[in-house]
């Protein structure tokens, strides 16, 4: 398990689990919740640039 505020340190994780406010925002592969989450996508965006994050 990994604890992580940086988008680089679990991008290739099998599994991430996103926490919003203490409850879960969404769960899945990177690419996943690219797909399916706002508040992970955001976070993405505001760390790393759209080619970094492909």
């Amino acid at each position: 398990m990994i604890v992580a505020q940086r988008i680089s340190s679990i991008m290739n994780a099998d599994q991430i689990i996103v926490l919003e406010n203490g409850k879960i925002a969404g769960k899945g592969t990177h690419q996943e919740l690219m797909e399916t989450c706002e508040v992970y996508r955001e976070i993405a965006l505001s760390q790393l640039s759209k080619e970094e994050l492909a």
